[in-house]
């Protein structure tokens, strides 16, 4: 696997790799991508093996503070250790800018990304009713990195 910074060009494949991590769900873009990739504070990952584009994550940074604003992992890279090396180079990468805490929610609903984070030292930090669209709770996950 192959872990390179995400580039505004990126933005056309990151919307199908969204859309087919999220589809039937809530679903970004080409536009709302584009204003993540190039917003102040915003940093992204993207992952590619055998020459495609298997994942990417895309944080916001203010302060000391960042929040995971998506991970999306194509379906067939999923359980194969895309999205823990994700995850891991956006915290490599929030913590050389200063970062000490890395916050994201994830539906309650969704077990493999819930088992995902509480591996890599999430710890819940609170719930949020109702948040996603299909009724799920948002559990808000803060990894502590001081």
């Amino acid at each position: 696997m192959r872990l390179r910074p995400v580039c505004v060009s990126d933005v056309p494949v990151l919307a199908l790799v969204h859309e087919a991590a999220f589809r039937g769900g809530e679903v970004w873009d080409e536009a709302s991508l584009r204003a993540l990739v190039t917003g102040v504070g915003c940093g992204g990952v993207l992952a590619e093996r055998e020459g495609r584009v298997a994942g990417f994550v895309v944080w916001r940074a203010v302060l000391d503070e960042a929040e995971i604003l998506t991970l999306a992992v194509v379906p067939e890279a999923r359980r194969s250790g895309v999205g823990r090396g994700l995850m891991e180079a956006a915290v490599v990468r929030v913590r050389a800018a200063g970062g000490i805490r890395l916050f994201l929610d994830v539906s309650s609903r969704n077990v493999a990304a819930c088992g995902l984070y509480e591996g890599l030292g999430f710890a819940e930090v609170g719930v949020r009713r109702g948040y996603y669209g299909d009724g799920a709770d948002a559990r808000v996950m803060v990894l502590s990195m001081s």
